[in-house]
Parts: C-alpha cells; structure tokens; sequence
C-alpha cells in the first residue's frame, strides 16, 4: 500500500486516549471487561429481560470491576435490542464509568460514508453527547479513509477508535484475508500506523481489535502490530477459549499493546458482586502472568 502523508498532530492541550489508555494499564492491569448483557446472562442472574434488569446488570458490573480493569467494553447491540430505555442505560454506564475513572469502549462496530460517518463520530466522540465514551469500535470495509469523521474528531477530543482489523469469526477471513501477503488486514493495519503518527508518546489512539483467537494468522498475514504502536482490544479471552498464554504467543512484541478482554467469563461469576470481583481478579493475574 503506497505510504500516505503523516495526518495532521493531535490537539494540543487535550491528553490523548492512548495516553490515559497506556496509564491506565500501566497502573491497573491489561484487562478489559466486557458488559455484554446476553438474556441468558440476566436471566441467570435472575433478572428480567428488560431496562430494569439491564440497569441492575450493568451497574453491578462496573461497581464490582471498577478498581481492576483499565477499561470496560459495552456491547451497545444488546442495549439498543431493548429501544430508548436501554440506550438510556448505557447513557447512565457511561456517565457512571467517568465518574469511576474507568475508560470506556462503546462496542458499536460503526462504519459509513459522509455525512453519516461525521454523525455516527458526533454521537460517540463529541465533547456533549450523552453517549460520549472514550472511544469506539469501528469497521473499516467501506474504505479505511470512510472513517476520516472519527478519526480526526478523537484526535480533537481526546478520544480514540479501535478499527476491526483481524477478527476471529470464521467469517472474517473471507474479506481480512484476501491479498495474501498485500491483505486486506495488513492494509488496514498499515493504514492504522500512519494515522498514529499524528501522536506523540508511546502509545497512539488509533487501536485495532484483533481476536484473542486468531492464531497464527497474525504471522501468516506479516501483520507487524508492535509497528502500529497503537494498542489492541483482543476478545475472546476466557469463555471463547483463549488465555493469557495464548495470548502471549500470539501477540509476541505487540503483547505490551494488548488489552486482554473478558466477557463472558467474569459475567457467568455474577450476580454477586464478590464473585466478579474474584474471576475478573484472576483474569487480571493471569495477563500479569501471575
């Protein structure tokens, strides 16, 4: 892929998310929580499959994981499956999550043209949305450069993305895969290095999320994710069956960019505050590598 022009710096006087990001793992842990809340997870909890029982799931969620993880994931399908009242929810997790100075990544997976593209980047990166989190998922299979809107509203606001890059679904490599060594995944990877170039210190905001579960993909593909210096959001850790391990040996160099993302797994340790804290803990201790 022919080398772009360095984009433009970051605004001054606003601290990156990759900053505060790179902070927060260095004095936590590498551990992100997703708050995915299924209907077979409330109702194991014993919780109504409504906002009400959303709202008490979520809630207890951050409360009990607040002091251990460096972010927490809300996925946003399941809070917009229950209409206004579940977004209204996911409002008040992230207001909660600011409060407890833990970092959010709303799930969001968005991706568009345009005008679109600039309003999908209003709802979740500007300064007075409601749904403002510290940043968002991205998909980039209209063209990396679609996501210009958001990609250059985070840079103003402090906020960051994580673009889909390698993901673990048999599905993915039908599209990520394609090109061999000039891949689709290589190409956004490479795309994701050049936008970080806009920021200073070791770790820039523009992250990529790569499953927990790809293998050897990543050297299969020559994806070279230390060079992107951007962190990783890697799903799947846990009850999709990777570990801190695998997690090792997959990611190499690039493991010191990784945040470690636990959903299920800690979730299932519900309903009771103790035994979240206790999975996410050991979760933690096992990407500590204790």
């Amino acid at each position: 892929m022919p080398e772009q022009a360095a984009p433009s710096r970051e605004a001054p006087g606003r601290e990156s998310f990759g900053s505060r990001l790179g902070a927060a793992m260095a004095a936590r842990g590498p551990l992100c929580v997703g708050i995915d809340p299924h209907p077979a997870l409330l109702k194991g909890w014993g919780l109504h499959d409504d906002a009400a029982g959303l709202r008490r799931f979520s809630l207890t969620v951050l409360e009990a994981v607040a002091s251990l993880a460096a972010a927490i994931k809300p996925q946003v399908a399941l809070y917009e499956r229950h209409g206004s009242a579940g977004m209204a929810v996911l409002e008040e997790l992230l207001a909660e999550a600011r409060d407890e100075q833990v970092l959010t990544i709303a799930d969001a997976k968005r991706g568009d043209i345009g005008s679109t593209m600039a309003a999908y980047a209003d709802a979740w990166l500007r300064d007075d949305s409601p749904l403002a989190a510290d940043s968002v998922t991205l998909s980039p299979y209209l063209g990396f450069e679609s996501l210009r809107p958001a990609l250059d509203l985070a840079a103003e606001t402090g906020r960051g993305v994580f673009v889909l890059a390698l993901t673990s679904n048999p599905e993915g490599a039908s599209v990520q895969h394609v090109g061999g060594a000039d891949s689709v995944a290589r190409r956004i990877t490479q795309a994701a290095a050049v936008e970080n170039r806009r920021y200073q210190g070791s770790l820039g905001s523009v992250g990529l999320v790569v499953g927990a579960t790809v293998g050897s993909a990543l050297s299969e593909l020559d994806l070279d994710l230390a060079a992107v210096r951007g962190p990783v959001l890697a799903p799947g850790l846990g009850a999709q069956g990777a570990t801190p391990a695998d997690l090792r040996a997959t990611f190499g160099a690039a493991y010191p960019q990784v945040l470690g993302t636990s959903s299920r797994d800690i979730l299932s340790a519900g309903p009771e505050r103790r035994g979240l804290r206790d999975a996410a803990q050991r979760t933690l201790d096992g990407l500590r590598g204790e």
